[in-house]
């Protein structure tokens, strides 16, 4: 089997690629990704390929199966670019999928695709409008309704769209600070007993996973002959006390007005990249029933969700990266604790 991942190079990408380099049922694996790293794990070919302007059926011809995980975060005061990347080179990428003769694709949805308006679980039957007004779940939405589309036209590809919640690792700890926090964050926020205090909207909550944990549930989608949706998440959710006991501080309770705010402010000012939109978003997340990756893949995660954000944190106080360039740890890594008025952005 061979298998084709856009987005080799990323947070999921290269657990993806691990995981289906150790699958004996698949004899070649293709990493496309905006820039070639300098080091690739044994196995692997690496191809360089802007999914919205290059031609992209020469990297697909031959492949019995797509996983594609490429997604552009930043920058976010720039959506026409995001949308350009996301939206447009998703369309790009299953044509030439379809133009290839691929026989399975494997889409990397998102917990941000869904609409909001439920507080309880959700299994894959739920509306994916998420909402509209953030670019990150517009984004993932209109992917989903690309996909309806892709399926409609070409009933003989199986497509399988996974659909996990937040993921963390501790080599992509640098990455994930630069897409959310910024790049000059101080790591002693980050640190177990350093704040004493964590501020919290109101009714967050969200649940998370490992990477290596959600690379395992798309080698089984890779390997069986599963189609549709699934929802991959793991225990325990993550509230204010739980994000706080592993902080070490003590929750304080804000309302989610006053936390957009101030973080409007803040993107406004340049000095977060995360918008505040994606804020609103996270507040109506759904949580995800995960029944169905359980029964029919026999999916079992081996990390709980505060195991991999302690995983997460800790790789940010200690200023940790990958060695692919989108998880490569920063230049300034070491001015962790400077105050900046102005952040630049980067995009995967």
């Amino acid at each position: 089997m061979r298998a084709v991942v856009t987005g080799a190079t990323g947070n999921v990408g290269t657990a993806v690629v691990e995981v289906l380099l150790r699958e004996e049922r698949v004899t070649e694996v293709v990493g496309v990704a905006r820039r070639r790293p300098e080091i690739a794990p044994p196995g692997v070919r690496f191809v360089e390929a802007d999914l919205a302007r290059d031609d992209l059926e020469p990297h697909l011809s031959g492949a019995d199966v797509l996983v594609h995980l490429a997604w552009m975060f930043q920058p976010t005061h720039r959506p026409e670019v995001t949308w350009q990347a996301n939206a447009v080179g998703t369309a790009r990428v299953l044509e030439a999928a379809a133009r290839a003769g691929v026989g399975a694709v494997v889409h990397a949805s998102s917990v941000g695709a869904y609409s909001s308006g439920e507080r309880g679980l959700v299994d894959e039957s739920w509306p994916t409008h998420s909402l509209p007004t953030a670019a990150y779940g517009r984004e993932k939405a209109y992917a989903e309704r690309l996909l309806d589309g892709f399926e409609a036209r070409h009933p003989d590809v199986r497509v399988v769209r996974l659909r996990p919640a937040f993921i963390f690792q501790r080599r992509s700890a640098t990455e994930q600070r630069r897409i959310f926090a910024g790049p000059f964050t101080p790591a002693s926020l980050v640190r177990p007993g350093r704040v004493p205090l964590l501020p919290w909207p109101r009714g967050l909550r969200f649940q998370a996973l490992h990477a290596r944990d959600v690379a395992e549930a798309y080698r089984l989608a890779v390997v069986s002959e599963a189609r549709g949706a699934f929802n991959v998440a793991t225990d325990p959710v993550l509230d204010a006390d739980a994000v706080a006991g592993v902080l070490g501080a003590r929750p304080v309770p804000v309302s989610g007005r006053a936390a957009r705010a101030a973080l409007a402010t803040l993107w406004r000012m340049h000095a977060v990249p995360a918008e505040p939109a994606l804020l609103d978003l996270v507040l109506g997340l759904p949580l995800l029933d995960t029944t169905r990756i359980r029964t029919e893949l026999g999916w079992r995660p081996r990390t709980s969700g505060v195991e991999a954000l302690r995983e997460l944190l800790e790789g940010m106080a200690d200023h940790v990266g990958g060695e692919t360039p989108p998880l490569r740890p920063d230049s300034m890594a070491g001015r962790a604790d400077e105050v900046v008025t102005g952040v630049g952005e980067r995009s995967r």
